[in-house]
């Protein structure tokens, strides 16, 4: 299994830019960008905010033709103050920082080792446009469809489903897959390190409410005016005793939200090339205290209920960080500080963002 090479996505029929002008792409790097010649036919119509961690006096080359600005460790520090604190370093979670800064509707975050993957034809497969359609289609997390996406070319809804739920509703989140290395923990890693993922489903599907997911950061795009508030990737990485949790606990938390307010989450296509295996040996020591942490994590989340009066996402994610405290800082005094880390993310938020910005316009939907 190999990705798409730059000559054969640059051969690729220019389509149309859907969203160009509504459309962030944030990337979180330590490295320089090559990786974007083989995404050039599909991201250069778009804007790139570029999330730079580890050392900010190290300069980062990108490729030349992209529209992009770059911040690093001392912008954040000079745009937020006090409140960088919320922003976690050496980690990709700093990518969070960029969702803050976006003033677009629509977010895509990608990492820069995911390349372009192919279809089992063989055709290069621009991610962003399906992502773009799985946002701008209705969920239907009230009922399951057995044919998947009722929406998708072929499909529809099946005998049985009920025509009072067929108009489905926003979509607030799009989750992407990985062909080549799986996004698997450590210990899986380590039992099955040869192992590679060459199945390619030709399906998108809503996520069920009441159901919670591992969200993956790494291809993954939302609509920011509906759920960007409560895509927080967390406290991880320098300082922290805790890794690879940041796209996890982001997942929790707006799944819980959306389920909430009336939202759907979609994974499924599409598909991105994962070039490579990051560590097990780093991971686990990363992850270790989180694979622990987590069977008390999830079924807090699992329990969690929201007050009807919480019917914006900053009302819902303040509300959640207040029971992060009362129930998970039992488990770790990390848990603790995360929540005044989640407030503190909100206050950042919303100073960047003011009452009068489409963020704070947008009716988030109804509480359920």
């Amino acid at each position: 299994m190999e990705s798409a090479t730059a000559a054969e996505t640059a051969a690729m029929p220019r389509g149309v830019a859907h969203l160009k002008d509504e459309l962030d792409i944030v990337i979180p790097t330590i490295r320089n960008l090559d990786f974007l010649e083989m995404w050039r036919p599909f991201f250069q119509p778009y804007h790139l905010i570029i999330v730079q961690d580890g050392d900010p006096t190290k300069t980062i080359k990108v490729p030349e033709g992209f529209d992009y600005e770059l911040y690093n460790r001392n912008d954040i520090n000079r745009i937020l103050g006090p409140k960088a604190s919320c922003i976690s370093f050496k980690d990709s979670a700093c990518r969070c920082f960029g969702y803050m800064v976006s003033k677009k509707k629509y977010i895509f975050t990608i990492d820069d080792d995911c390349f372009v993957a192919k279809d089992p034809s063989g055709k290069p497969i621009n991610a962003l446009e399906q992502h773009i359609k799985n946002l701008l289609c209705p969920s239907t997390p009230f009922f399951f469809n057995t044919l998947y996406d009722p929406f998708a070319d072929g499909a529809d809804f099946v005998r049985g489903y009920p025509f009072s739920l067929r108009e489905g509703v926003p979509t607030a989140v799009s989750h992407g897959l990985w062909l080549n290395i799986p996004d698997y923990d450590a210990p899986t890693q380590l039992v099955k390190p040869m192992e590679r993922n060459t199945r390619f489903v030709d399906a998108v599907l809503t996520i069920p409410k009441g159901t919670l997911f591992p969200m993956c950061g790494m291809n993954l795009a939302f609509d920011r005016d509906l759920i960007g508030p409560a895509m927080y990737f967390g406290l991880m990485g320098d300082g922290q005793p805790i890794g690879r949790y940041d796209d996890m606990w982001a997942g929790w938390c707006i799944k819980v939200i959306c389920d909430h307010l009336g939202l759907g989450v979609k994974t499924g296509l599409p598909y991105i090339f994962h070039s490579k295996a990051s560590n097990p040996f780093v991971n686990l020591r990363k992850e270790y205290k989180g694979i622990f942490w987590q069977e008390e994590i999830i079924p807090f989340f699992q329990s969690v209920s929201l007050p009807k009066d919480c019917t914006s996402v900053q009302k819902c994610y303040v509300e959640l960080s207040k029971m992060v405290k009362e129930k998970l800082s039992k488990v770790d005094p990390y848990f603790d500080k995360l929540a005044d880390a989640m407030v503190t993310w909100i206050d950042a938020w919303d100073e960047l963002n003011p009452t009068g910005s489409s963020a704070a316009k947008v009716a988030n939907g109804k509480a359920k």
